[in-house]
């Protein structure tokens, strides 16, 4: 085996990786919103979208042999990544701040109008609100995780586009 096709696995397992953190993730909020019944907020729901859309470009990227093109589904997961890191930030700005709101009035709407909400309901649709604080998970609100879920990603996919940008070149 030569570099390339040395490099090219090691790339694939990280996207098989952050695609089953994301399913994983994913899990952990219908855990919560079923089990400890924790209902999401509109600003949950927008960093389920984005944790969804990391890993299906995760998924999609693994299958894939071409450099060019898994460097384009990483650029997608990064984007993903750094909205999802700006929208946790300001959901745990909300939470940490009291008497502020995400304006459940005005995205709640918006949100549960996009098509996953009507296709699944139980996973994309809006029943709380965003100051609720719901009990810390080893002292870090949920916001937190996902903001520290985020921010790992996007370094993992950052490092790996700056490793592999001689890749495109040739």
């Amino acid at each position: 085996m030569n570099d390339s096709t040395l490099a090219l696995r090691r790339e694939r397992r990280l996207l098989m990786l952050l695609g089953w953190v994301c399913i994983a993730l994913l899990a952990g909020a219908l855990y919560l919103q079923y089990v400890k019944n924790e209902d999401p907020c509109p600003l949950c729901i927008i960093q389920r979208y984005f944790f969804a859309a990391i890993g299906i470009f995760a998924f999609l990227a693994a299958g894939i042999r071409n450099w060019r093109v898994i460097w384009v589904f990483e650029l997608l997961i990064a984007i993903a990544a750094a909205g999802g890191v700006g929208t946790a930030a300001r959901h745990l700005s909300i939470q940490m701040n009291p008497g502020f709101s995400c304006g459940f009035d005005t995205l709640q709407p918006i949100v549960d109008s996009l098509p996953p909400a009507q296709w699944f309901p139980g996973m994309f649709k809006v029943a709380g609100l965003c100051e609720t604080v719901y009990p810390p998970i080893f002292g870090i609100l949920l916001p937190g995780w996902a903001l520290i879920g985020f921010a790992v990603i996007l370094v993992a996919v950052a490092a790996s586009l700056w490793r592999h940008r001689r890749k495109l070149a040739g």
